[in-house]
């Protein structure tokens, strides 16, 4: 019997073959993976460090820091019972074709974005298109992976990171002062059940001892966004279904607005028992209350729900082929996050070269002037704008005319930024369109721009601005706001009048500081609110200021 040893090896190199090239597939996709992996990190990075700057300027919304780990950690859970990713070709081509187009379209919208980001921090469109932005890619990857059961899977823990985003002021603001007003009212009727003596002026609560600001009671956005952002953990860690997560969200901000009320009949009830300086001293302790108080209410109300457990669990021991992704295209979208970061980079350090620096001036405080006081920074103000050089003074200015025996009170705010981190979005949240409605008064007409000399070779341009408010006795009162924010720096070529204005922002003076190259330079505010009598014209108002502002403003070549 012959024997042929040609023959017999043949199938054991065939599998040896074949379990080679299977644990070349399997490292293949492993390094697909780290690839996507570094892709995705390095996307969210970039988002949350932008978003990080409104986390930490604005106390509404200091909680956004714990939404990334929430996100990553509920995204570990499903990741844990994953369904089984679709077969290749379940998957229409047309499909992943979309997907692919989807993912080029929002890598290339990232380089605009970070430019104008750098020298628009503080608005906030740009947030919210930059985490769409972030957020097709990664559901985008999500569906090429697994096809739809993948998207449906894992979508939730993607989406719930735009609790984090800053709501767009459009938006924010109407909702939270018709909150602070709806429970300044409220607690004001409560409090007078009580006997307690409370009048009510927009957000703020007058006193016999003084007023209470129901922006120190209520936190608005971070009220609503905190029990929005745990009613969604808790019902996404149950896994509840659509109609139970809706009614836990629901009942989170029911606990948020009625702690929100206790919150502020308390605080209001201590400056009248006690005094205003008591108000400081239990704020944080109310507010973190209120934060516990809806933490627990909302995990009580979640645990009388079962937990949905439709999920499977089988797909956790199969091996994942990501070998779809073509690697060298998961290495170009990393170059291309790591070109745009260069390239927002270089943009402004190019125009960086062309900018000098302005006219400097400073305040001269009228410290002689009839009822000159100096008024005391709130602790919350200067934790808020974290300015490094601010004063605010108020004074009365005598009337001519039908309105002599009514004199006007001024109030004037001056506060710079030296460069830094920052500096852009804390210059920009001292404006009287936010402020002057949070103390009640509604603004009447549209704002305008006004050049005002302060000497025979300087002018400064203020951006004027109309409020309106009921006094104590029924008659209108009327306030008249000028503001203007000096940038340090300027093109050669932009002209005195209108350099270094950042107080309209529109979309002509944003693409303004991004075009120039002005990026967290020097910055400083002057804003003066005439509290004037109604019988006073606004060309007799302007008149009024044109002169009181050529005795504040002085020139000077260095600024403080």
């Amino acid at each position: 019997m012959s024997y042929d040893a040609g023959l017999h090896p043949q199938p054991a190199v065939e599998a040896a073959s074949g379990t080679n090239l299977v644990t070349e597939d399997r490292a293949s996709s492993r390094t697909t993976f780290v690839f996507l992996v570094l892709v995705l990190g390095a996307l969210w990075f970039v988002c949350c460090r932008h978003l990080s700057a409104e986390w930490s300027f604005n106390e509404q919304y200091n909680y956004g820091w714990f939404v990334p780990f929430f996100a990553a950690y509920l995204f570990w859970l499903r990741w844990e019972d994953r369904p089984e990713p679709e077969i290749r070709g379940q998957t229409s081509d047309l499909s992943k074709l979309v997907a692919v187009f989807l993912i080029i379209c929002a890598a290339l919208i990232l380089l605009p974005l970070r430019v104008f980001e750098i020298g628009s921090a503080d608005w906030r469109p740009l947030g919210w298109m930059h985490v769409v932005a972030v957020a097709t890619i990664t559901l985008s990857m999500i569906y090429l992976a697994g096809g739809a059961s993948w998207l449906r899977h894992f979508s939730f823990p993607v989406l719930f990171f735009f609790v984090a985003v800053p709501w767009p002021t459009p938006i924010e603001a109407p909702i939270v002062q018709n909150l602070m007003r709806a429970i300044a009212a409220s607690a004001a009727e409560v409090l007078g059940l009580f006997g307690i003596p409370a009048e009510v002026q927009g957000n703020l609560i007058r006193l016999p001892s003084g007023m209470v600001g129901v922006n120190e009671a209520c936190s608005g956005v971070r009220s609503l966004q905190t029990s929005l952002t745990i009613g969604l953990l808790f019902g996404e860690l149950k896994r509840l279904r659509v109609g139970p997560r809706l009614l836990l969200i629901g009942s989170a901000l029911a606990i948020a607005l009625v702690a929100n009320f206790l919150r502020a009949s308390f605080l209001v009830w201590i400056a009248s028992t006690r005094d205003i300086a008591a108000v400081g001293r239990w704020h944080d302790i109310a507010g973190y209350a209120v934060v516990a108080l809806v933490f627990a209410g909302t995990m009580w109300i979640a645990s009388r729900w079962k937990p949905n457990q439709s999920h499977d669990t089988a797909a956790t021991r199969r091996h994942l082929d990501f070998r779809i992704f073509s690697g060298w295209a998961v290495g170009a979208l990393l170059l291309w996050i790591v070109a745009v970061e260069i390239s927002a980079e270089f943009w402004y350090r190019v125009r960086e070269r062309n900018l000098v620096a302005r006219a400097a001036w400073s305040v001269r405080w009228p410290k002689n002037v009839p009822g000159y006081r100096e008024i005391k920074i709130n602790n919350e103000v200067r934790n808020m704008l974290r300015f490094d050089s601010g004063r605010e003074a108020s004074w009365i200015s005598m009337q001519s005319g039908a309105a002599a025996s009514q004199p006007s009170t001024n109030y004037l705010f001056f506060f710079r930024w030296n460069p830094g981190s920052g500096t852009i979005l804390r210059a920009r949240a001292h404006r009287p369109d936010i402020c002057l409605p949070a103390a009640g008064w509604r603004q009447v007409g549209s704002d305008e721009l006004v050049n005002y000399h302060i000497d025979a070779n300087h002018s400064l341009p203020f951006r004027t601005f109309h409020f309106v408010k009921e006094n104590g006795d029924g008659k209108p009162v009327l306030a008249t706001a000028f503001f203007t924010l000096h940038e340090d720096v300027a093109q050669e070529t932009e002209g005195e009048s209108t350099a270094g204005l950042y107080s309209n922002w529109d979309w002509n003076d944003r693409w303004r500081v991004v075009r120039n190259g002005i990026r967290n330079r020097g910055q400083q505010v002057l804003e003066m609110i005439m509290v004037t009598p109604a019988q006073m014209s606004d060309s007799a108002v302007g008149e009024q200021f044109g002169r009181l502002v050529r005795e504040i403003v002085v020139p000077k070549k260095t600024p403080d």
